[in-house]
């Protein structure tokens, strides 16, 4: 069981290389990867239920001694991504099917790698961790009531069966990992330690499966999505940094503030695109499921090395190796 969990750590630490690695043997040999589709829906619901199975009711503590902060960051979360994306969809005039696709990523909730991205920059855990769940748990209704009102204009969109969705394949998973770890407490905590590894799988699975069936699509439209997946990225990190220092956050919750609302649930947004829209839809989330964790790995490098105030550092020292294990997946 130690040497399980000690390669599922491996795995979940080199969890960009191996995202590249399937990303390109899905576009080379497509026929190898494409058995995977039906099984998306499932694949989001193990990580999502794996997520469930870090989070215990003292995590949402946050919520009640930060609520500013926890708040500001789910608001910020839902508007400043969902407005650059429909920015950059006008901007270069994308063609409907992409343009949704965009919309999607933007609109989705937080992405469970900025957790280890936060603390790898030294940033607020537990602010990430909160805002990440709330920013989920809130998805059933903000995003399909989003993709309703941004992307409607583009292509028609059913609320009522992208709320369903997200409730089968999001909140339903994540609350049963709730239930199972309060039920059976001690016993789950031997077994987080392999979560890095089974929700390494489930996103490559979903990964090399939207690329494997997008190849042509990749091929004549890859450059341009690939070039406002990166846009839409960065601009979030950055107007996530700046709005934190505007309202005098520390830097430690600066820092969580940017990479919250940098990274995305990528892969919620592919399994949408895939269900609701269509193909070609999904690429824009598959290829920010490859550019972010790259991107957020050099952006939390970077922060890390920013100068530390008194209380950053305390917030730092309070961070252990067991808090990365418990929120990975």
């Amino acid at each position: 069981m130690n040497a399980l969990i000690r390669f599922s750590t491996f795995i979940g630490n080199t969890f960009a290389v191996w995202v590249i690695i399937f990303a390109v043997l899905a576009f080379v040999v497509p026929g190898g990867f494409q058995w995977i589709s039906p099984y998306i829906n499932i694949l989001l619901g193990i990580i999502m239920f794996g997520m469930g199975l870090t989070l215990k009711f003292k995590d949402f503590k946050q919520v009640i001694t930060a609520p500013k902060e926890v708040i500001t960051l789910v608001i910020a979360q839902y508007t400043i991504m969902p407005l650059i994306a429909v920015g950059l969809v006008f901007l270069f005039q994308l063609p409907a099917e992409i343009a949704i696709g965009v919309i999607l990523v933007g609109c989705s909730p937080g992405g469970t790698s900025s957790n280890v991205m936060t603390y790898l920059a030294k940033g607020n855990m537990a602010l990430s961790v909160t805002a990440t769940a709330v920013s989920t748990l809130l998805a059933p209704i903000i995003t399909p009531s989003l993709i309703l009102l941004l992307a409607s204009a583009w292509l028609p969109v059913s609320f009522s069966s992208m709320f369903v969705s997200i409730i089968q394949i999001v909140l339903l998973p994540i609350a049963l990992g709730i239930l199972v770890q309060y039920l059976l407490g001690n016993k789950v905590e031997k077994a987080i330690g392999i979560l890095p590894l089974i929700s390494v799988i489930g996103i490559i699975g979903v990964l090399s499966a939207v690329v494997s069936n997008n190849v042509e699509n990749i091929i004549s439209s890859g450059l341009l999505i690939f070039g406002v997946v990166i846009l839409h990225n960065l601009l979030g990190y950055l107007v996530g940094f700046l709005l934190g220092r505007v309202l005098r956050f520390d830097l430690s919750d600066t820092k969580t503030v940017s990479i919250e609302v940098g990274m995305q649930n990528s892969g919620l947004a592919a399994t949408l695109a895939t269900t609701h829209f269509s193909p070609i839809a999904a690429v824009p989330g598959a290829l920010f499921s490859v550019w972010h964790n790259i991107s957020g790995s050099l952006v939390a490098n970077w922060m890390s090395k920013m100068k530390q105030n008194s209380q950053d550092s305390k917030q730092e020292n309070n961070m252990s190796e067991e808090n990365l294990n418990n929120i990975k997946n």
